[in-house]
């Protein structure tokens, strides 16, 4: 999304883009305006405030989750909240089903006094009992000005900022949305910020934190500032650390080792999940997941905080005794290689169903409430569909390269799993990926089965290799790949927006906001074209490779036979006829034409 100058206000505003204006201001002054949901906020053009479009579902997803939190608290305060849209569709689900219908006029009986009307919430209007909100690193503001428009039940939103620049314009765009009344701006430290809210009475509900990159240094705090059962939302944003590139560095931040496998970006969750469990546990409190979602570049976990000491024992082990181990070999007993070790990381389940079926259910019954409701929906359906006491999971990819073998269809080895008798699902956090509850040693009996089918040169596999090993065992179980109907999950039959395609050129993590807009502009746009597929062979004009070549020595060379000794280039240069009469056909093999010339004949310049 490009900035345009900031001018008059236009009523025509792009959907999540810029609105086009008419006043041109001096370049150092240039902003744009956006609008996101029900906000409009304006921010520098260059780089002085952090913000990322392509993070739009993190918001949206944000808003859907804190609205259906405050419809658990303020209803159980005899409050109900009202989001707009919803109205016609709550009458639909009550008349779906009777006993429902008086379930609810009992509940709603139970806490009203006669002749009272029920108390509601609503948007932008403040809930003396509601929610008290903190975002952390507000940068522009727009999360919490979404939250004033968009979430109802809220008692007051702290949007803070240790930027002075940023606080400034958090001013400006909580009057150009006139939520002053809910949104408190605020220039702190939000490590110590949420340190002065450790009491009791003075913690925040909601506390939202999207750092740029790790999130670890806040992570003590937050989980200390939080009220009793209040929820906290962390983005992480350093997926290179959390999946396995760096893992001593993983280990200074959240205190376990990642893996660099196939299963990742769960275990980066895992991590994190864990991290935050043993922050809490040092003051006797607990987390409870209720959403975690791996998306992108980026993970973001919503979890509840408890407190209670036999639970926190509990995040040890069950059994509290001295662990005995290990459970596992030095080696694999199917391919014989060394294991490695991670962690450790959160086993128990990453979601909780119930609430999460409550924010899908929301979200489907009013898809105009977010522009990425559809992608929601899908995200959420795939999530109700995995199993919560299956940690990590298998790719089709990964099986099938290890013994060289050709992938099956995702529906052929989900239906040879299910007549073995195993359980299976999907992942959100990898397209390809195979949820189960088989054991390893099932699984590749199942894929020699199907290399039964599709046979692999054995002859070419090296005695060592995982492949040889595997396939030197004889199956035990006889797989059957015929398609079940069952294999197929719902959410992949309805064709749900499960995986989302690149959003847009570029995209990605946005560079560190920086004073006066430093690294920002053209320049960062040419660094990040740079940097772009630095591993691959860049497309250059044929004169410029041309060029290059000249600067690397012909294969004679290196062998020290090439006649032209010094003047040797890959790509030879044009020869004048009095070398021609010298070089023989035979010096550089590297050249097409080896026919001899012709008298009065240039040779062409030779080509790779």
């Amino acid at each position: 999304m490009e900035g345009q100058p900031q001018g008059p206000p236009n009523p025509a505003a792009m959907e999540n883009g810029t609105e086009p204006c008419g006043e041109e201001r001096p370049p150092e002054v240039q902003e744009t305006t956006v609008t996101e949901g029900a906000a409009k906020i304006v921010f520098p053009s260059a780089n002085e405030v952090f913000y990322n479009p392509v993070q739009e579902f993190n918001r949206d997803l944000t808003c859907a989750v804190i609205t259906e939190f405050a419809r658990i608290q303020l209803g159980a305060k005899g409050i109900q909240i009202k989001v707009p849209g919803e109205k016609d569709v709550q009458k639909v689900f009550v008349d779906l089903s009777e006993q429902e219908e008086d379930k609810a006029e009992l509940k709603e009986g139970a806490n009203l006094a006669p002749g009272d009307q029920p108390r509601t919430a609503a948007v932008r209007d403040i809930c003396e009992e509601g929610l008290r909100v903190l975002e952390g690193l507000a940068a522009s503001g727009l999360r919490s000005i979404r939250f004033a428009l968009e979430v109802p039940g809220l008692r007051s939103v702290v949007a803070n900022d240790a930027s002075a620049r940023a606080v400034d314009l958090i001013h400006r765009n909580v009057q150009l949305n006139d939520v002053a009344h809910l949104v408190q701006p605020s220039q702190a430290d939000a490590r110590m910020l949420m340190y002065q809210h450790q009491k009791a009475s003075e913690r925040f509900d909601v506390i939202d934190l999207d750092p740029y990159g790790s999130p670890a240094p806040f992570l003590d705090a937050a989980v200390q500032a939080v009220s009793e059962g209040g929820l906290l939302c962390v983005t992480c944003t350093d997926m290179a650390v959390l999946a396995g590139n760096s893992g001593e560095t993983c280990y200074s931040k959240y205190g376990a080792m990642a893996l660099k496998s196939r299963a990742c970006h769960e275990m980066a969750l895992r991590i994190v999940l864990h991290s935050l469990d043993l922050h809490a546990n040092c003051y006797q409190r607990f987390v409870v997941p209720l959403l975690s979602i791996s998306a992108d570049f980026y993970v973001r976990v919503f979890v509840r905080v408890f407190t209670g000491q036999a639970k926190v024992k509990a995040s040890a082990r069950v059994k509290f005794s001295a662990a005995c181990g290990p459970p596992v070999a030095p080696e694999c007993e199917h391919c014989g290689q060394r294991h490695q070790l991670g962690g450790p990381m959160w086993a128990e389940p990453l979601h909780d169903l119930d609430f999460v079926g409550h924010v899908l259910e929301a979200v489907s019954a009013n898809p105009g409430r977010f522009h990425t409701a559809e992608r929601i929906r899908g995200v959420l359906s795939v999530v109700a569909e995995e199993l919560l006491d299956v940690p990590l999971y298998y790719t089709l990819d990964q099986l099938s390269s290890t013994i060289h073998c050709s992938t099956p269809r995702l529906l052929q080895l989900r239906s040879a799993l299910l007549h073995a008798g195993f359980r299976v699902s999907l992942s959100h956090a990898c397209k390809n990926a195979v949820k189960t509850d088989a054991p390893s040693s099932a699984l590749w009996d199942i894929m020699r089965c199907w290399e039964k089918e599709c046979p692999v040169k054995r002859e070419r596999l090296s005695e060592t290799s995982p492949a040889f090993r595997i396939l030197s065992v004889e199956p035990r179980l006889q797989a059957n790949f015929t398609i079940r109907d069952d294999a197929n999950p719902s959410s992949r039959q309805r064709g749900l927006k499960r995986f989302q395609a690149n959003p847009e050129a570029n995209w990605g993590p946005r560079p560190r906001a920086r004073p006066q807009g430093k690294a920002a502009g053209e320049a960062m746009e040419e660094r990040r074209k740079l940097l772009q597929n630095k591993r691959k062979e860049p497309d250059e004009d044929l004169a410029q490779r041309a060029a290059q070549l000249k600067t690397f020595p012909c294969k004679r060379f290196k062998e020290g036979t090439c006649q032209r000794g010094d003047q040797c280039c890959y790509s030879h240069s044009p020869l004048t006829p009095k070398a021609t009469a010298k070089a023989t056909p035979t010096d550089c093999p590297e050249a097409p034409n080896q026919n001899p010339l012709g008298p009065g004949a240039a040779a062409g310049p030779g080509e790779d």
